[in-house]
């Protein structure tokens, strides 16, 4: 069959060679996510594909899909909340008060259940914020000084990296997350945790943050400096105290501050697995939390002004709010039920 004549896109949309890619794997019987990771994407994003421009004849075809997504981006229609002023009005209200797309989507089905026309996916609501010029960007009442609604302070989306500019940062030999023995949305092992920095003004100061997978479990780590002698000793500081069961490994990305990664390693006795660069989707919970701290240390402000008493206020805060992933329950409750239990998990998610 010969291929569709296509015109250049952006390359956030899925290629015609892409859709081709994803057919053949597809046929092959690999996994939603094992198709993400060959073509460099996000699983949502492969499985949008799969569910959205699926044949009607059932399956996926490849050319057929690629057919119905052209025409789907050449319909020139309004969006929902653009000739919905009183959804439009409600959602900007939300977004001042930092609730997250998520959340208003959330509320806009429970508050509207038979009004399909006061509903929004919390992507649309992304896409909404990101447009330029959006009636939707109006200032904070508690941080007014942010450029987005978000609590991010994000106005634009990252564009996720293709599998082929990824290259490993470290000298030293490193373990993948490809080599990591479950997949990101695999929760049902305690003792699995992911890390990052969150970077203060000027790339001066940072917050090392560190999630338990399964419990959610937030513990805050005090950098006097960027440098990976600050990173290491903020880790056995806080990390050594754990039992084997509860730190079976870490997963961070590929920052600089982690180059004594090996020696980190030994330290802790666990293992360390480095994300593909610029791809935070691979650590979901860390990349989660770090936007809720977001709301305690402002991006653009000083972070080394925060002492590590403060750092533990803050920490023990977030580990004892209920949370809707874990039903209502909070984190140091799992987390202390982990301790006492000894191996047996408390949480199967």
């Amino acid at each position: 069959m010969e291929r569709l004549a296509v015109r250049e896109i952006s390359p956030r949309f899925l290629s015609q060679d892409e859709r081709i890619e994803i057919g053949d794997l597809k046929k092959a019987g690999l996994s939603v996510r094992a198709i993400a990771d060959r073509l460099g994407r996000a699983p949502s994003t492969i499985s949008r594909e799969l569910r959205r421009n699926a044949s009607r004849a059932g399956g996926y075809r490849p050319f057929e899909a690629q057919r119905q997504a052209t025409a789907r981006r050449s319909r020139n229609h309004r969006r929902r909340w653009e000739t919905n002023y009183e959804l439009q009005d409600l959602i900007a209200e939300l977004l001042a008060e930092r609730w997250s797309p998520g959340q208003i989507s959330r509320h806009l089905r429970a508050r509207f259940p038979n009004d399909r026309s006061m509903w929004l996916s919390h992507e649309s609501i992304y896409q909404a914020v990101y447009l330029p010029g959006s009636p939707l960007r109006r200032p904070s009442r508690v941080a007014p000084q942010h450029r987005s609604p978000l609590r991010t302070g994000r106005d634009h989306r990252r564009a996720h990296q293709s599998a082929e500019r990824r290259r490993p940062r470290f000298v030293e030999p490193m373990l993948t997350i490809h080599q990591r023995p479950f997949s990101p949305s695999d929760r049902s092992e305690a003792g699995h945790w992911e890390g990052d920095l969150i970077i203060g003004k000027d790339q001066k100061s940072a917050i090392g943050t560190m999630v338990e997978r399964q419990t959610r479990t937030v513990r805050l780590l005090h950098l006097p400096t960027r440098h990976g002698d600050s990173l290491h000793a903020a880790l056995r500081d806080r990390m050594s105290d754990l039992p084997p069961h509860l730190l079976r490994s870490i997963t961070w990305d590929q920052g600089t501050e982690m180059a004594r990664h090996n020696e980190i390693a030994a330290t802790l006795r666990t293992k360390i697995y480095f994300c593909d660069s610029h791809s935070p989707w691979q650590r979901p919970s860390n990349e989660n939390t770090n936007g809720l701290l977001r709301q305690y240390f402002p991006k653009g402000t000083d972070l080394s002004v925060h002492l590590p008493e403060h750092l533990l206020a803050v920490e023990d805060e977030l580990n004892r709010r209920p949370r809707r992933v874990l039903h209502d329950r909070a984190p140091i409750d799992l987390f202390t039920a982990l301790l006492a239990c000894g191996n047996q998990p408390v949480l199967r998610r």
